[in-house]
């Protein structure tokens, strides 16, 4: 009776195929296969593959009302005086020390394309401290709640949230737990997961993965407003008053987490909605920008640009179109809320792929040819449904150096992190009157410096010979050894 009710409610949804291969099943098969169907909405699924088939019939979006981000919603950090960054700093400390300052970490990558199989922040990228993107991180969360506790006087917790994909959280969970959450509380650390969507054919079919296994994907880093409501951190927000997000990707090993200057420039406009961007390195640079077109802001891909946008530029030599996007946002609580309102309309994105599948036979084959199609929505693509949408430029060489290849590829990848990494540290101890030279590999502890401040005394005058060289803070050195070669 289970079954037949079961086998009709997917046959009127055309997924009928899907118990197949019930009778060849187990009992703890048959308890998997239900899970996997159960955690499908059958018309709000068949819905989205219907507007995903829309979409790849449908040419790329016309651009033609193009126009770059105006000056009254763009401003540029290596251009502010002192005295500006100054005041969005303590604009941005006062909101941290009032606990009203949490993170989004988008943290879901199984690190494939390195080739490491681990959750994506557990990688080391071969610094003298061997420290993961996870701890460097969360370091940087410390040392930046001590910075705004000292300018403040009260001390304010900032929350971790960390969005994990199905197969990362439990790794992501364990990592934290073993490391002594870093020195941060368990309880300002909260894990969530990022959604899915099933695979589907060209026809419609979602595709079977195993006998007893529905194929999924992640839904992509747009996924995330579904998962915030769904999992109940919207709540969790609103309970500890946090009225300010600073949402970013994993990879990036010069992330500036919850930047005080972001939060107060954000603050300072009344900004729903903001995105921090580099300047494009070159006309073909494969990164998306930021602009308006047809009047709200998006990102456009860089294979929508004309050759005539892409190198078109201003009188002063700037690329028109050079607000280059590094998944680096800002959003205010109020915000993600109606977020989760636009969850639906948000522009789906499709790739073609080679994705496994059960033949007639009930053997499990691996296509050579795409086969069928993944969907994923974008982080970026609420942008348009903000009121008051603002951008912040930062240097590339002191915020962006994006881990995602392994080092075979040259780019992106863990020496180029490490090296931009170690780079920027050079130009710090330098600023800071001390002497190096580009051959020492050098490393400046989180927990002692946020972004250069705070090492002069240890430095000026101090001439690096040692290499590699970790500069620690006191309580570092103190449980860890000295600074130097340790």
């Amino acid at each position: 009776m289970f079954y037949d009710t079961l086998l009709e409610n997917l046959t009127a949804h055309g997924q009928g195929h899907l118990l197949e291969y019930w009778t060849d099943l187990n009992d703890k098969e048959r308890d998997q296969l239900l899970r996997d169907i159960q955690k499908l909405d059958l018309s709000e699924v068949n819905e989205l593959f219907r507007r995903a088939n829309d979409t790849t019939k449908v040419t790329l979006e016309k651009v033609e009302d193009l126009h770059p981000i105006p000056d009254s919603h763009y401003e540029s950090v290596p251009n502010l005086s002192n005295d500006k960054i100054e005041e969005y700093e303590s604009i941005g400390f006062q909101e941290i020390s009032d606990g009203k300052v949490g993170v989004l970490l988008l943290a879901g990558g199984q690190a494939t394309r390195l080739g490491f199989g681990h959750p994506k922040g557990m990688y080391d990228v071969g610094l003298p401290s061997k420290k993961t993107l996870f701890q460097i991180q969360a370091e940087r969360i410390i040392r930046i709640q001590k910075m705004a506790a000292e300018k403040c006087g009260k001390h304010g917790k900032i929350t971790w949230y960390i969005m994990t994909s199905e197969h990362t959280k439990q790794p992501t969970a364990d990592f934290f737990k073993s490391h002594g959450h870093f020195g941060l509380n368990e309880e300002d650390i909260v894990y969530f997961e990022q959604g899915t969507l099933p695979c589907f054919d060209f026809e419609g079919k979602i595709i079977l993965d195993d006998k007893h296994h529905v194929s999924s994907a992640p839904d992509g880093n747009g996924g995330l407003y579904r998962s915030l409501k769904n999992q109940g951190v919207l709540d969790d927000i609103a309970k500890r008053g946090i009225e300010h997000l600073h949402a970013h990707s994993v990879d990036n090993i010069l992330i500036k987490v919850a930047d005080p200057v972001f939060i107060g420039y954000c603050k300072s406009k009344n900004a729903d909605c903001a995105a921090k961007v580099v300047q494009k390195s070159s006309p073909s640079e494969a990164v998306g920008v930021v602009c308006r077109v047809n009047g709200v802001y998006k990102v456009v891909e860089y294979s929508e640009l004309t050759d005539e946008a892409a190198e078109r530029r201003n009188s002063d030599g700037r690329l028109t179109f050079s607000a280059g996007n590094i998944c680096n946002h800002y959003f205010s609580a109020q915000f993600l809320v109606k977020a989760s309102n636009f969850e639906s309309k948000l522009k789906l994105h499709v790739a073609k792929k080679k994705i496994p599948y059960v033949d007639r036979d009930g053997v499990r084959q691996k296509p050579t040819e795409p086969n069928g199609i993944k969907m994923e929505k974008f982080i970026f693509d609420v942008f348009e449904f903000a009121e008051n949408f603002i951008c912040l430029e930062v240097a590339r060489d002191v915020e962006f150096s994006a881990l995602k290849n392994a080092d075979a590829v040259k780019k992106d990848c863990p020496s180029t992190a490490r090296e931009d990494l170690i780079r920027l540290h050079r130009k710090y101890i330098r600023e800071a009157g001390g002497i190096i030279n580009d051959d020492i590999d050098v490393e400046i502890s989180p927990l002692l410096s946020y972004g250069g401040e705070n090492i002069q005394d240890l430095v000026n005058g101090e001439v690096f010979t040692i290499s590699p060289f970790h500069l620690k803070s006191m309580e570092e050195a103190a449980t860890n050894g000295l600074n130097g070669n340790h």
